[in-house]
């Protein structure tokens, strides 16, 4: 147990809870000036961070490195199918129907600045904003280089399976021996992952709490959404407690499984065409304007609101959930983790915005007002239920979705509990105490935060970008240490040999 880790990060969100407690118009205040410092300075920084890293893996994905089987096991532990609703659920389940209901509506009623701004309502180019946000890039800054090394690190070279392993091949396994760099990187990456799951619990408690009052006229105040984020929170827990091999395995397999239902539903009873058409469309216009989209530097305000505010969420999230997937990858080759985490879950995060962003979208022509009146009025958590009231069973979708909405972010917390437990462990298999510890702060947390009052949500938005800033320092390095640790672990696998070099012994290795 790293207690020292334990205290700072622990104690530093003690403390972010008392100082709301005691003046949250301050702590308002002070996130709001660090937010715009972050996405002013460091904005630049994440697009070319992200960029470079989906490139890099893809590169290494279909290169001869591509056969390279991680972990040290000769078989994957978990199916195919297993192992991709576990990965889908790590970012889906944070905005998979809280931001697939607002962003295509967001972008279709005010479009972004890259396409001319203004009230144009370009239907692709609304779908490809939200594809850029919520596509490749994020996918892959989640698991696909950090994790080579991460998976090398732990499992080839036996050291903990800690954020600062990231930083192993840079400073050697000094790194691991008290080491305050090392320390640092284990510290930032939980703050920055306990401000990113404040995201989810916070965007989805008052989204029940909305859907709650639209259907069963239940009130929609602060209280009852901290008392949802309380149930939120105590089946995260339970899940925490009985570790990734049942709890974290069953959620994400509910989970995908009924999305995948719901999906089908809204698919079939809903406007087929039109949905496919936005899908289809909304890819196009992303691939044809890839450059020029991931690099758009042209409005601040637009980017600090959304691009970097999400790109900042994905960054900040990224050693821990790199740690879990580390974790159920053993067996995997580069090319499998690659093809998975960085093109199937994008594509599957892509159509399903494209049925519920998409549905709103095509009801909202037909009938204007009819999603945008209750999304204006309401904000943000309104658009799923708007959306489900044009449908002919309204209601069934609405409940439906509203219990999706609890599986989807009690996963989230328990996974992230789980990675924090692993972190200050450096164990796999942490202390189930520890597990469960982490699933309640989280949840102490994001009531708190909610208590600010009507700038919540943007107090929770801004925070998560903040602690994004340390943190992407920490995955810059495996940008060019992956592909070195491919090339490693390819001789020792016996996937390639070394030419011999003038003036060098040779060392051979022969192919499998």
């Amino acid at each position: 147990m790293d207690w020292t880790t334990f205290a700072v990060s622990g104690g530093f969100l003690i403390l972010f809870i008392v100082l709301s407690l005691m003046n949250s118009e301050a702590v308002s205040n002070w996130i709001t000036t660090l937010f715009d410092f972050s996405a002013k300075y460091f904005g630049a920084y994440w697009q070319v961070l992200m960029f470079g890293n989906f490139v890099i893996g893809i590169f290494l994905g279909f290169s001869r490195f591509g056969k390279v089987r991680l972990g040290g096991a000769n078989e994957p532990k978990y199916s195919y199918y297993r192992w991709v609703a576990m990965i889908l659920v790590t970012l889906l389940a944070s905005g998979g129907v809280f931001w697939a209901a607002a962003e295509p509506m967001n972008h279709y009623m005010t479009e972004p600045p890259l396409f001319g701004g203004g009230e144009f309502e370009n239907i692709p180019a609304a779908f490809a904003q939200a594809f850029m946000h919520w596509g490749f890039f994020a996918w892959a800054i989640l698991g696909t280089l950090a994790t080579i090394v991460m998976m090398y690190v732990h499992y080839s070279k036996g050291y903990p399976m800690r954020p600062r392993a990231l930083l192993f091949p840079v400073f050697g396994e000094k790194i691991f021996h008290k080491s305050i760099i090392g320390s640092a990187a284990d510290i930032f990456s939980i703050i920055a992952i306990a401000a990113g799951t404040l995201g989810p619990l916070g965007f989805l408690g008052l989204q029940i709490s909305y859907g709650l009052n639209h259907i069963f006229n239940v009130p929609n105040t602060v209280t009852v959404s901290v008392m949802v984020i309380v149930v939120l929170v105590a089946i995260a827990a339970i899940s925490a407690a009985t570790g990734v091999d049942r709890g974290i395995l069953i959620l994400s397999r509910v989970n995908v499984g009924m999305t995948f239902v719901l999906g089908i539903i809204v698919l079939l009873i809903g406007p087929t065409f039109f949905i496919i058409d936005s899908f289809v469309g909304g890819m196009g216009t992303y691939l044809q304007n890839f450059f020029t989209m991931s690099f758009f530097r042209g409005d601040d305000a637009w980017l600090g609101s959304w691009t970097l505010f999400f790109w900042g969420w994905f960054i900040g999230y990224g050693p821990m959930l790199i740690i879990f997937i580390s974790r159920i990858s053993r067996g995997r080759t580069i090319r499998e983790l690659i093809i998975a985490v960085s093109i199937v879950a994008p594509l599957v995060t892509n159509f399903w915005f494209s049925i519920i962003g998409g549905t709103g979208v095509f009801f909202e022509i037909g009938n204007p007002g009819s999603v945008s009146g209750a999304l204006n009025e309401a904000g943000m958590p309104a658009a799923v239920m708007a959306i489900m009231d044009q449908l002919p069973i309204g209601m069934i979708m609405a409940v439906a979705f509203l219990v999706i909405s609890v599986i989807f972010v009690a996963t989230t917390a328990d996974t992230i509990s789980y990675t924090v437990a692993v972190t200050l462990t450096g164990n796999d298999q942490p202390k189930r105490w520890l597990r469960v510890f982490w699933a309640l702060i989280f949840g102490v947390t994001a009531m708190v935060i909610l208590t600010i009052g009507e700038g919540s949500i943007t107090a929770i938005q801004n925070s998560i970008v903040i602690t994004a800033v340390p943190v992407s320092f920490l995955l810059l390095p495996p940008l060019w240490n992956a592909p070195q640790i491919a090339k490693k672990m390819a001789l020792e696998q016996g996937l390639m040999w070394e030419r011999p070099r003038k003036g060098r012994s040779i060392k051979v290795y022969n192919r499998k």
